[in-house]
């Protein structure tokens, strides 16, 4: 069964900048970072594929940058000129490559202060 295992949330102010990272553990495919806002309901962020095909949510764009390094079976979120309306828990998202199956990380909480 993967694992996933996610760090690097926080609280910062408008115009900052954190990365997000999730380690997972198996045979992975897809990897991906969602959030969800109190609220709202939980939304793609960005997507990467394990020959780095990546996709965005048109509000991040120019902003995030997901990335991983296979070896490790980690990805990453460079975020960028953070807003408040960042603010969410971000989940990290994997496919396992054997199984098929999706898995969820714990979440981890963004707070961006205005």
């Amino acid at each position: 069964q993967v694992q996933l295992v996610e760090s690097g949330g926080g609280l910062v102010q408008a115009g900052e900048s954190l990365t997000l990272s999730c380690a997972a553990s198996g045979s992975i495919g897809s990897m991906a970072w969602y959030r969800q806002a109190p609220g709202k309901q939980r939304e793609l962020v960005a997507s990467i594929t394990r020959g780095a095909v990546t996709n965005y949510l048109d509000s991040v764009k120019g902003r995030f940058t997901i990335s991983r390094d296979n070896a490790k079976n980690t990805v990453y979120m460079q975020m960028n000129s953070l807003k408040p309306e960042d603010t969410a828990v971000y989940y990290c998202n994997a496919r396992d490559i054997t199984s098929a199956k999706y898995y969820w990380g714990q979440g981890t909480q963004v707070t961006v202060s205005s």
